[in-house]
């Protein structure tokens, strides 16, 4: 067994200890080490602490008094598509709002596209997004909604991602226009046998001008049926009953939250489901942003995701995410920081990730900042020099 030690840390966050803790936490308290080392062992952290403490080990890497930050969890993102709607975007930055009937648009290209076209797009993406300090990535089918095209997304989604989500429930498709319910039934019979062998998840756009209540509680309910754990689109355009839907099944991520009252709130702060918030979406549409102080102070889980797609918001970057939380959102930048990391992984229920305790993954980022608060400080500003992932530079 190797192990690795690095030295000059001006400040490590851990987040040790808080891997099954809710509870962020602040920048002057538990999980950040100032003049710190950290210890690495066959890709797992095996002990951190203060540099003058470390242990003896086979190699040293001297990080130059940078910080350390735990690889981020994209938990929401959608990297399996073809084609460009930058025009739309241009459309609602002059006034044309936002609607799920643009998802279409993407629909028409993806279908269109080869294998090799879309794989070389998702590693584009994912490529991205790892030098950018994301190291655990969350992805979704969606663009293709048919069974053979649902199932190829997956498929391709399985060799780039950790974590994959069977969203034939995107929107109904323009052939089935008129006829929704048998769309429904398609998607949670023939659709859903072809996909469930590729898939950890099932999520449902449940929202107007995708699907509604009943018909969501039917495509959960099968895909539970089928094995697969769920999780929603919720509450993104409108009050509606999304986040209850996703309490009441358990879920693992109510997606979006950006429209909630008082009862969804507390809902989610008496469940294990967790409200992942996409402020990349609300930037990009603009949309009024998700009032996550009112979900801390209710206790509720929160994590922040990048929900990367062509349409509502195309961009990949969690620093930038963070930036917008805390500007936007009222987070500090701590509670930004473990949403992003720490809460992206309880929406994924992992607990190898998003922390450096002593034996998760060794997944981190190395900054060129003294510290991890320069994330939200310096908007725009490439800060991550380095990434290791599995204990490995990347």
């Amino acid at each position: 067994m190797t192990t690795t030690l690095f030295t000059g840390i001006a400040e490590l966050t851990t987040h040790a200890g808080l891997g099954t803790d809710a509870e962020p936490a602040t920048e002057a308290g538990a999980g950040t080490l100032a003049d710190a080392a950290l210890v690495v062992a066959d890709g797992r952290v095996a002990w951190t602490g203060p540099a003058a403490q470390a242990p003896d080990a086979d190699e040293r890497v001297d990080l130059g008094g940078r910080a350390v930050i735990p690889g981020f969890v994209d938990s929401h993102a959608h990297l399996v598509f073809a084609g460009d709607r930058a025009q739309e975007f241009a459309a609602r930055m002059t006034g044309t709002p936002y609607s799920a009937g643009g998802i279409r648009t993407t629909v028409a290209a993806t279908r269109a596209a080869s294998d090799e076209a879309l794989r070389a797009n998702l590693k584009r993406l994912t490529g991205e997004m790892l030098r950018q300090g994301t190291t655990t990535v969350e992805c979704k089918s969606g663009y293709g909604l048919t069974v053979d095209d649902e199932a190829r997304a997956l498929r391709l989604a399985r060799e780039q991602a950790e974590a994959v989500t069977y969203l034939g429930a995107h929107v109904v498709p323009a052939e089935y226009k008129d006829r929704p319910e048998d769309y429904v039934e398609l998607v949670k019979g023939p659709m859903l046998d072809a996909c469930a062998p590729y898939a950890d998840y099932a999520d449902v756009f449940c929202e107007r001008g995708a699907f509604d209540e009943e018909q969501t509680r039917e495509i959960l309910t099968a895909a539970q049926a089928k094995g697969l754990d769920v999780r929603l689109h919720a509450n993104q355009l409108g009050n509606g009953p999304g986040v209850q839907l996703a309490v009441e099944f358990g879920a693992a991520s109510a997606d979006h939250c950006t429209f909630l009252d008082d009862k969804d709130i507390e809902a989610l702060a008496g469940s294990q489901t967790v409200a992942t918030l996409l402020p990349g979406v609300e930037f990009s549409t603009r949309s009024p942003y998700p009032d996550a102080r009112r979900l801390l102070e209710a206790g509720a889980t929160v994590a922040i995701a990048t929900d990367c797609n062509p349409g509502s918001c195309y961009t990949n970057s969690m620093p930038f995410c963070i930036a917008v939380a805390v500007r936007d959102m009222r987070m500090s930048p701590a509670e930004a920081l473990w949403a992003a990391t720490v809460g992206g992984a309880k929406a994924l229920r992992r607990e190898d990730v998003g922390h450096l305790g002593i034996g998760a993954r060794a997944d981190f980022a190395v900054l060129d900042a003294p510290s991890f608060i320069h994330l939200a400080y310096r908007p725009g500003v490439p800060l991550v020099h380095r990434v290791w992932k599995n204990g490995t530079p990347v």
